[in-house]
């Protein structure tokens, strides 16, 4: 690789080291730190939820929201983003969401700014490949007409409603339709009535549900069973929610899609790294985007 490239990379670590530190000092609950591709100026350092410069832009309409650790991004984690900007159609915008507690400690085995440049160049990966497909270059991804742009944010809240309450705080994203992605797993857990105390999983999730909607993908043998038994939890979910606390209405904003076969995790990405050593490279096609592998093999990360 040659220096201009590493200088890229180490260019991009530190304006998110930077970014993360201007966040962990702050109050702020959410933050927009940047934009792939910036074919605008770029949003001031001091846009947040409490509505003080908040960024100009054009109003978002529909917000496809992919909240996940990143560590680091995957082939898998460009499907779910791709169909779901498909499914969805013109005019989506993408978000990556990334929760930064404790932000000001070490994290393992990618720190935070780290993760965050991996999202940057993952965001790459998927402008560019929209770019093809708009061309009729054959690719992995075949998109609306329109420019993709996909934001690079940040939180220190733990749960989908508080995120999505943020999120719906700042302009440009106040009256938007939200699409949160995420795994089986993660759908049986906000559904679970346990996490709200007695009678309040309606108060919680009900403002939720009128402004966002779950698109979850199944994965084919994982713990949580095949995609026939997931596909069966879908359908009794009404029933189900209506008789734990929560409105059976809920299931119509829930959408179970499939995944692709043979799905790759973030933990067989990491664990691929670690056999391979200094052999990395050439060995990760096929499940991260080539952006995310220079990380990788630059960085040297997951190498332990």
């Amino acid at each position: 690789m040659s220096s201009d490239s590493q200088m890229s990379i180490k260019q991009t670590a530190l304006f998110f080291r930077n970014a993360l530190e201007t966040f962990s000092a702050s109050q702020d609950a959410f933050r927009v730190l940047s934009r792939v591709p910036r074919t605008r100026p770029p949003l001031p350092s001091h846009a947040t939820t409490h509505g003080a410069g908040k960024p100009s832009d054009q109003a978002v309409t529909k917000l496809i929201i992919l909240d996940s650790s990143f560590n680091p991004p995957t082939k898998a984690h460009a499907q779910m983003a791709s169909s779901a900007l498909r499914d969805t159609g013109p005019g989506a915008r993408l978000m990556l969401l990334l929760a930064v507690n404790n932000a000001d400690k070490s994290v393992v085995p990618a720190p935070f700014d780290v993760r965050l440049g991996m999202m940057d160049g993952f965001a790459r990966d998927l402008v560019r490949d929209h770019a093809q497909g708009q061309r009729g270059v054959p690719g992995p991804v075949e998109l609306a007409s329109e420019a993709l742009e996909v934001d690079i944010a940040v939180t220190t809240l733990p749960y989908f409603h508080a995120k999505s309450a943020a999120i719906a705080a700042l302009e440009p994203y106040g009256g938007a339709e939200q699409v949160f992605l995420c795994g089986f797993d993660t759908v049986v857990r906000i559904l679970n009535p346990k996490y709200y105390g007695a009678g309040a999983m309606k108060q919680v999730l009900g403002p939720f549900f009128r402004r966002a909607r779950i698109r979850v993908t199944m994965r084919d043998g994982d713990e949580w069973g095949s995609e026939e038994e997931q596909a069966a939890y879908g359908e009794g979910l009404e029933r189900e929610l209506a008789s734990s606390g929560g409105d059976g209405h809920w299931a119509r904003r829930i959408e179970l899609v499939k995944g692709v076969q043979g799905a790759i995790s973030s933990s067989m990405v990491r664990a691929t790294v670690t056999r391979s050593g200094d052999e990395a490279t050439g060995r990760l096609e096929g499940l991260v985007g080539g952006q995310v592998e220079r990380w990788i093999c630059e960085e040297r990360l997951y190498r332990e």
